[in-house]
């Protein structure tokens, strides 16, 4: 741990023995925090990240890259797994197993359509500007817009069609435009066939595509694509659709930290200081592992549930729980005249208080709370979509996970954060030299 003993080393020298801190004590020590953090040097040495040699960032970038899983020591609790497989198993019985299934609309495509149109598209981050009916009408209303040579020819064209050239890192994009459609003419593939070269093997598919450099395709993007395949029928009597794991995102993540079932040493690191993403490639692993737990103890207990991948876990904890259930969205209220209530939404303009006893009288927001953590809690349940839905009636007044996450103040932690390494407001543009000063990422 030399880098980080030598800033120590500085920062004791500095500070003195007397303890007293003055402005020009503090002027040092804040120059020696940020030279440590943010400044990089001549021959600081290099890291291999997305196919290249990059220089550290810093020497903590260097002490983080050496030492951020044994500063974290992230554990999978198999006691808290167990106990959140029996709520799932709860869920499934409660909803006849419909919690596990998302109801998606394909506009009618055909199998081999609905792949090449998630297939083509499915690397790119829409950030909901786009979502697969829209993607279905560009393709109903041209479908040479997705042909594989033309793609590849034009990456650029492709991306205009498909209406986000208006978003971010559009270098990026294109990248993965070409390289996605390279990946198919290099195995002679269609979207639809392309589960062939691999002998209908999706393990072996996953492991090809996410190897593929520059494609866009990580293991949460490729193993929702597998896991939509598979469930809408697309590729049929594929092999080893059990070793496809949960889409880990910021809101699995969040579950598992909450309920436990993936345990660190200390709360996670922001971003600012999880340079080129070792704790997030670390934590997203894990969380995929502490989930594939949680799915074998539910498949050893209750056998004859027909969850037949850890990926179908993903409709219910990442859609319901996650999006819905594990956030601030049970809201305070305080009006005009003085009431004070709770309502499940914070576009209420209005006192629920004063409208039944015939009043209108203006509220406003004063607070947001976790669900769990209110006796009121089922005010926000209740209203979430998935209750509306009405799946099986399941009549749900709280998160079924919230007697597990009660233990041990886990309801505050959060997952982890993301920075680019690459792009305009990425790690790479935000290099600065030891007394240079300046540098950083960008807004």
């Amino acid at each position: 741990m030399t880098e980080l003993d030598n800033f120590v080393s500085k920062i004791r020298s500095i500070s003195g023995n007397d303890g007293i801190m003055n402005i020009v004590t503090a002027r040092k020590i804040v120059k020696e925090i940020n030279e440590f953090l943010y400044t990089k040097y001549d021959d600081i040495g290099t890291v291999r990240e997305l196919g290249q040699d990059l220089q550290f960032f810093s020497d903590f970038h260097k002490y983080w890259h050496a030492h951020h899983r044994e500063i974290l020591n992230l554990q999978i609790d198999d006691a808290s797994c167990e106990r959140v497989a029996d709520a799932l198993h709860n869920v499934y019985v409660r909803t006849n197993g419909q919690a596990f299934h998302e109801i998606y609309d394909t506009n009618g495509l055909s199998n081999e359509d609905i792949c090449r149109v998630r297939f083509l598209t499915a690397n790119q981050d829409f950030r909901g500007s786009r979502n697969f009916v829209e993607l279905s009408e560009i393709f109903l209303s041209d479908r040479s817009i997705f042909d594989v040579d033309l793609i590849n020819s034009e990456p650029t064209t492709f991306l205009r069609d498909i209406g986000i050239t208006g978003l971010s890192q559009t270098d990026k994009r294109i990248q993965y435009a070409k390289k996605v459609t390279q990946f198919l003419i290099e195995h002679h593939s269609e979207p639809f066939d392309i589960i062939d070269a691999f002998d209908r093997d999706v393990q072996q598919f996953r492991n090809a595509l996410i190897a593929y450099e520059g494609a866009g395709y990580g293991n949460k993007k490729t193993d929702m694509f597998i896991r939509d395949m598979v469930v809408l029928g697309v590729w049929q009597n594929v092999h080893n659709f059990n070793c496809i794991d949960v889409a880990s995102d910021i809101n699995t993540i969040r579950v598992a930290l909450r309920t436990g079932i993936l345990r660190s040493e200390i709360p996670l690191v922001s971003s600012f200081l999880d340079i080129f993403c070792y704790q997030y490639g670390y934590v997203d692993t894990m969380s995929a592992f502490a989930w594939r737990k949680v799915w074998e103890y539910w498949n050893r207990k209750y056998p004859t549930e027909t969850i037949s991948s850890p990926c179908l876990l993903d409709y219910f904890v990442y859609n319901v729980v996650g999006k819905q259930f594990c956030k601030e969205i049970l809201v305070m209220f305080e009006c005009e005249q003085g009431h004070h209530f709770k309502w499940h939404s914070s576009r209420n303009k209005k006192c629920q208080i004063c409208i039944r006893n015939g009043n209108n009288v203006s509220a406003k927001v004063i607070g947001k709370i976790l669900p769990c953590n209110d006796v009121d809690g089922s005010i926000a349940i209740q209203n979430t979509a998935f209750v509306r839905a009405d799946i099986a009636h399941p009549n749900f007044t709280e998160c079924p996970f919230k007697n597990i996450c009660g233990e041990y103040g886990k309801k505050q932690l959060m997952p982890p954060k993301s920075i680019s390494i690459m792009g305009q407001t990425g790690w790479t543009t935000a290099y600065t030299d030891k007394d240079s000063g300046g540098g950083g990422l960008m807004a």
